[in-house]
C-alpha cells in the first residue's frame, strides 16, 4: 500500500512541474489540429476519387 500511496504523491509533484497551456493556447491549437485534419482528409479523399476513377476506366477499357 505504501508503494501505490508513494506513486500518487510522486504523480501529483511531477504535475506541478508541468508548463499547462493557457485557455487560448488550448482552443488555437484545438482549431488548428481540426482545420488541418480537414485539409487533409479532402486530399486524400481528392486523391481516392481520382485513382478511383482512373481505375475504373482502366477496368472499362480491357
Amino acid at each position: 500500500m505504501e508503494k501505490i500511496t508513494q506513486y500518487f504523491r510522486d504523480t501529483a509533484a511531477e504535475l506541478k512541474q508541468v508548463s499547462w497551456p493557457t485557455q487560448h493556447q488550448a482552443m488555437l491549437y484545438t482549431v488548428l489540429v481540426i482545420t488541418i485534419s480537414a485539409i487533409v482528409a479532402l486530399f486524400v479523399g481528392a486523391f481516392d476519387f481520382a485513382f478511383g476513377e482512373a481505375v475504373k476506366l482502366i477496368v472499362e477499357r480491357f
